[in-house]
């Protein structure tokens, strides 16, 4: 990949962090189609930063900057050494989980469970606010579980303000904690922008981003005209080339849109150096597997992907013998 200047960190548009997806390959291909988006880690627990393998969690490709961690913690002292070795491995930003409505993550006291605890939540902000130059930012929904009102998110959001974050993402959706899913979460709760929309208003100094069921760059540039920024999730990874025209329509960058047959052939050479450090083809092809969606070919390509990546000896060549089954024609046709 061509090494071009780092675009300055914007919240304008970026990608949510998602457990099992945003990893480094999925980050390192999504910066093939946006230079512009923010990216996001999955939630790295301060847990597994102070104690695991540091090393292969939080490492990432320079390419992929401006790059953000989302950290999953509560405890002050902990998030803020986390902060630290954040900042030291390179990132852009660090952000905190406030939205997060697993099992796993309420037993851990963090996630969206914090949302209860406004107070836990910015003495942890202004921990890693002392222990750090990047912007501290957060990420919550509306409400959880008896969390009704509008004036709870406004006090949740002011509480964290006062202890000195100036961002915050806010996926428009309540969480239930008790009797919903982590997956029924996503998608069950009403979206309710409206609350998003008027926490911009009456809170105008803050960066209010908005997060939740964002599919395509016109629901994103509706949204923008109520908030700072948007924040897309699944449908950049299922679709990620709705995000090929990101650039030029929301950030006004000139330049050629990239087919899809570019974007692979750019892969290519990324590929081959995690090949040789040892890396399976399948954990960077996985993510690639919705690249030709709606095209005539884009079911052989995911076929050809699936059946033969996890085969010993497969090399990057099998991308572009998968590219095949979809004829640039076809593609210029959906153009």
């Amino acid at each position: 990949m061509t090494q071009l200047s780092q675009p300055a960190l914007s919240r304008r548009l970026s990608v949510a962090p998602m457990m099992d997806w945003t990893d480094r390959h999925d980050r390192y291909f999504l910066r093939l189609i946006s230079r512009r988006a923010l990216l996001y880690t999955e939630m790295v627990t301060t847990g597994a930063v102070l104690q695991g393998d540091r090393a292969r969690l939080l490492r990432f490709d320079p390419a992929e900057h401006p790059v953000a961690c989302q950290l999953g913690g509560s405890e002050p002292d902990d998030l803020a050494a986390s902060a630290e070795i954040v900042e030291a491995h390179g990132y852009d930003e660090v952000n905190l989980n406030c939205g997060c409505p697993s099992d796993r993550v309420q037993k851990g006291r963090f996630g969206a469970c914090l949302m209860e605890e406004p107070h836990t939540v910015a003495a942890g902000v202004k921990a890693m606010i002392a222990a750090t130059s990047l912007p501290v930012t957060v990420k919550s929904r509306i409400g959880v579980d008896a969390m009704e009102d509008y004036d709870d998110l406004k006090r949740f959001v002011e509480t964290v303000a006062d202890a000195g974050c100036r961002s915050f993402t806010i996926h428009a959706r309540k969480a239930w904690l008790q009797g919903l899913s982590p997956k029924e979460n996503r998608d069950i709760p009403p979206l309710r922008y409206e609350l998003v929309y008027r926490l911009k208003q009456e809170l105008p100094e803050l960066e209010i981003v908005l997060n939740g069921g964002v599919l395509t760059l016109d629901q994103a540039a509706a949204h923008l005209a109520q908030t700072d920024g948007v924040m897309i999730g699944r449908a950049a990874y299922q679709e990620p080339y709705m995000l090929a025209e990101a650039d030029s329509r929301l950030f006004g960058d000139a330049g050629p849109v990239p087919t899809r047959h570019d974007l692979l052939r750019g892969f290519i050479p990324y590929v081959e150096r995690e090949l040789a450090e040892g890396t399976p083809l399948n954990h960077m092809t996985r993510h690639i597997l919705g690249l030709f969606n709606g095209l005539p070919g884009a079911r052989a390509f995911r076929r050809h992907l699936s059946e033969n990546a996890h085969r010993a000896g497969a090399d990057a060549s099998l991308i572009l013998e998968a590219a095949d089954k979809v004829r640039p024609q076809a593609e210029r046709a959906a153009a």
